[in-house]
C-alpha cells in the first residue's frame, strides 16, 4: 500500500477510534453552522472534540483560503459598491430567485433587519453529527464543499450540482448552506425555527430547530405551500437581524395560493435584488411577483436577468446603469434587450463579476430607484452619465434633496429551464 494512502488510512482509523461518546448537551444551532462552515466551536460544545478529525480540519483550511479568496476579490468590491451607490438602504431585503444565496444578500444590503430569501429547492435536513460516524460526517463535509463551487466560481449556484451533492442525507438542502454563510460572514445564530404560511399569508411556527430537523418530513404537503425556516441572527454584538428562506412556487397562481405573496405585502418598504434569475421575470406566467416587485419595491437591484426595462416607466424610475451589456448567454439568447444597448452607454464600470456574465468586464448592474413627484420648486439638472429611462433616453434628477417613493417590497424564485441557472428548479 503507498504510503500517503495508508496514511489517510490510518488517520481515520484513528479518528473512528477516537470519536466521542454522545454528548448529553445539545448542540446549539451556532455551534452546528460554525462546525460545517470550518469554524471551531466553542471549547464547551459537543461538536468541539470532532474539530480534531484530521478531515475537518482539512475542510477548515479549504473553506478558509476560498472565503478569503472570494473576500478579497469580490465580496471587498461588492461592499463598497453598496457604500457608494446603495446608501438609501431600508430595513426590508428580498431576494426572489435566490436560494440560499445569503452572502451577497449582506453584501449588497448588509443592515436589514429583515432578509426574505426564496426558492423552490427544499430547506432541508440536518441531523445531529454527533450521532453520526467520523467517515459519514467527513462525506457531508466534502459534498457541503462541491455544493457550494459555483457560486464561488460563477457568482450563482448552479442547480444541477446542488441537487446532486445536497438532494439528501443527514445534510442536505439550503439550511447548512445558509448556516455557513452566516458563519462565515461573522454573525451569530440565536434562533432558528421551521414557518409555514397559510393563505392570508401569517406564518406558524412549525418547529424548533435544532440539528436533527427537516422542512419536508415536518409541514410541507404540496408544491403550493410556502414551507420556510426563520433564523434569528446579529453581527457581533449589533442588533438582532432576521432572515427568512422559503422553499415555494413563485409562478402564477401559486404565489398567491401558497400565501406567500401575502407575507411580502405584509413587510415595510423594501430592497430588491434579482441575479442569475434565469429570465423568469420576462415570463408571462411570473407576472404576478413582477408587478408586485414593481408595485412595492423603493429599490431593485438587478441583472439583465431581472424584470425587462420595458416595464420601468420613466415617470417612476430613476435608473442607473453600471458594467457592459453583452447580451444573455447563448441558451438565453431569446431574452436580448435591444434598448439596454443605448441605457448602457457610458455606463458606470464595476470592479467585480456578477450573474451569467461573470467575468467582470463583461457583467452589468442596474439600480432601478422609485421616484416620488419632484416639488414644483426642485430645479431639475441631469444625474450622471450612467443614468438613463427605459427608453434610451437620460434623464433629470433633483439637484435638491427630496423625498423617493417608499412602497412594500416582494421577490420570488422560479422553475427549471436549464441547468446553469439559480438556485430553483
Amino acid at each position: 500500500m503507498p504510503r500517503t494512502i495508508a496514511a489517510v488510512v490510518m488517520a481515520f482509523v484513528l479518528a473512528l477510534g477516537a470519536a466521542p461518546a454522545r454528548s448529553s448537551e445539545a448542540v446549539t444551532a451556532d455551534d452546528m453552522a460554525r462546525f460545517l462552515a470550518g469554524l471551531p466551536p466553542p471549547s464547551n460544545s459537543p461538536l468541539a472534540a470532532y474539530t480534531k478529525d484530521p478531515a475537518w480540519q482539512q475542510h477548515a483550511r479549504y473553506f478558509d483560503t476560498i472565503f478569503s479568496r472570494e473576500i478579497s476579490a469580490q465580496l471587498y468590491k461588492v461592499r463598497e459598491f453598496s457604500k457608494k451607490y446603495l446608501t438609501d438602504q431600508h430595513d426590508t431585503m428580498l431576494y426572489m430567485f435566490s436560494g440560499p444565496d445569503f452572502l451577497y444578500a449582506t453584501s449588497f444590503f448588509p443592515n436589514a433587519s429583515t432578509y426574505v430569501l426564496a426558492g423552490l429547492e427544499p430547506v432541508g435536513e440536518i441531523a445531529d453529527l454527533t450521532g453520526l460516524d467520523p467517515w459519514t460526517i467527513n462525506g457531508e463535509l466534502r459534498n457541503l464543499e462541491l455544493s457550494m463551487g459555483s457560486l464561488f466560481n460563477f457568482s450563482f449556484f448552479i442547480t444541477h450540482n446542488m441537487k446532486t451533492e445536497l438532494s439528501e442525507g443527514p445534510v442536505s438542502g439550503t439550511l447548512p448552506i445558509l448556516y455557513v454563510f452566516l458563519a462565515r460572514t461573522g454573525k451569530t445564530i440565536h434562533e432558528v425555527n421551521f414557518v409555514r404560511l397559510d393563505e392570508h399569508g401569517d406564518f406558524q411556527i412549525a418547529d424548533q430547530l435544532a440539528t436533527n430537523v427537516s422542512i419536508e418530513k415536518s409541514v410541507r404537503s404540496s408544491l403550493d405551500d410556502a414551507t420556510g425556516a426563520k433564523i434569528v441572527f446579529s453581527d457581533g454584538a449589533g442588533p438582532k437581524q432576521t432572515l427568512y428562506y422559503f422553499s415555494t412556487n413563485l409562478a402564477d397562481g401559486s404565489f398567491d395560493r401558497s400565501g406567500f405573496s401575502a407575507f411580502l405585502a405584509k413587510l415595510g418598504p423594501a430592497d430588491s435584488l434579482i441575479k442569475s434569475a434565469s429570465y423568469l421575470l420576462h415570463n408571462a406566467h411570473f407576472a404576478r411577483v413582477r408587478k408586485l416587485l414593481l408595485d412595492r419595491s423603493a429599490t431593485i437591484l438587478q441583472d439583465d436577468s431581472g424584470i425587462p426595462l420595458a416595464y420601468f416607466e420613466p415617470k417612476k424610475w430613476r435608473l442607473e446603469a453600471f458594467g457592459h451589456y453583452a447580451g444573455p448567454i447563448s441558451i438565453f439568447a431569446n431574452f436580448n434587450q435591444p434598448q439596454m444597448t443605448a441605457l448602457f452607454q457610458g455606463a458606470n464600470p464595476i470592479e467585480f463579476g456578477i450573474g451569467y456574465r461573470w467575468r467582470r468586464n463583461e457583467s452589468n448592474l442596474l439600480i432601478a430607484h422609485k421616484e416620488a413627484s419632484p416639488n414644483n420648486d426642485v430645479e431639475l439638472t441631469p444625474h450622471s452619465q450612467g443614468e438613463v429611462n427605459a427608453t434610451g433616453t437620460a434623464i433629470q434628477s433633483p439637484k435638491k434633496t427630496r423625498k423617493r417613493m417608499e412602497n412594500d417590497a416582494n421577490r420570488s424564485l422560479g422553475c427549471r429551464i436549464a441547468n446553469a441557472f439559480p438556485f430553483c428548479w
